[in-house]
């Protein structure tokens, strides 16, 4: 859809769960992970839904597409081997090749902006830690060692800094450190999901420190922390526009999950789609956002119910005619 919300077009349309959705940094394809096949993989698609093209085809999961920045390839994760590992490919599906080989499981890959390193986490003995690699694979280097745990590591857009949510006793904090592990820095305390501003100055994160899920943002030196949204409701998942005018986000303050976007100073926030199903996780190309949108009937009786009194009240007139007819 477009960034005001208007033109909502459903680019997959079948019985099984499409997700993951990730945009070719040119804007013109969209890799996503979806079941379609009986078993989670890998497809591409053009930007309007058209030239649907299976990526991976094997046994076992492929999920969670990540794009090079020049658009030649695509690193995901596979349990194709039997552990969770970090692959990659050509952009078409082709020259599939495995990154990492260790017991423990390795996921969330990400690019670096030039291209040459992807951060990931991998399971250790007390939780998952934040490593790089080169692209190629070589010279995995491990770059955080907390006791807890450490996730949701992203690249900053100049590809010197890496900001994570670290698991710790009180809870999970935003922590930023240099793009070798070095000058570890705390930045906010009770938060996770951390997202860079396109100028790289902030970082915007979830953060719950009472009962109920905000969008924060603060500086990355950890000052000016500001809570964006401060409702009694569920707000989560920021992801910032191109130009860091704006922010994206998911909040079930209507009831179920919905799209709503806000001046990047939190005000102006407005809901986006304004219907029955789950939509979540929201992802930026140029002015446009791409989303989740799932609608599971089990969650909503009121649709199932006037569906079932629909097909009744249909069956009654048919009943009807059949007897007025004469024999």
């Amino acid at each position: 859809m477009d960034a005001d919300g208007s033109y909502q077009v459903n680019l997959t349309d079948n019985i099984a769960d499409d997700w993951a959705p990730a945009w070719s940094p040119d804007g013109g394809r969209i890799a996503f992970t979806s079941h379609r096949n009986g078993n989670d993989s890998i497809y591409m698609m053009d930007a309007d839904g058209s030239n649907v093209k299976l990526l991976t085809d094997n046994s076992t999961w492929d999920r969670n597409p990540a794009w090079s920045p020049d658009g030649g390839k695509i690193a995901f994760e596979s349990t194709r081997d039997g552990r969770v590992q970090i692959y990659v490919m050509d952009a078409d599906g082709s020259n599939v090749r495995k990154l990492t080989n260790n017991i423990p499981p390795d996921q969330d890959p990400a690019w670096s902006p030039d291209g040459e390193k992807i951060i990931y986490s991998s399971y250790e003995e007390n939780g998952y830690e934040i490593y790089v690699m080169d692209a190629d694979g070589s010279n995995q280097t491990r770059l955080t060692d907390n006791s807890t745990g450490d996730l949701e590591s992203s690249w900053s857009p100049d590809g010197e800094k890496i900001a994570f949510s670290a698991s710790e006793d009180v809870g999970y904090q935003i922590y930023a450190m240099d793009a070798d592990g070095n000058n570890l820095q705390r930045v906010a305390n009770y938060g996770n999901c951390p997202a860079w501003s396109p100028d790289g100055t902030k970082i915007a994160f979830c953060s719950r420190k009472g009962s109920n899920w905000e969008i924060l943002v603060v500086d990355v030196d950890g000052g000016n922390e500001i809570n964006l949204t401060s409702n009694s409701v569920h707000d989560m998942h920021p992801t910032w526009s191109p130009d860091g005018t704006k922010i994206a986000f998911t909040s079930d303050r209507d009831g179920n999950s919905e799209i709503y976007i806000m001046d990047a100073d939190g005000s102006n926030q407005t809901n986006l789609m304004n219907n029955p199903a789950e939509d979540r996780d929201p992802d930026w190309c140029c002015h446009s956002l791409l989303i989740e949108d799932r609608l599971s009937l089990t969650e909503y009786p009121g649709i199932v119910f006037v569906f079932i009194m629909f097909v009744v009240i249909i069956f009654a007139i048919i009943f009807l005619r059949r007897r007025k007819s004469p024999v």
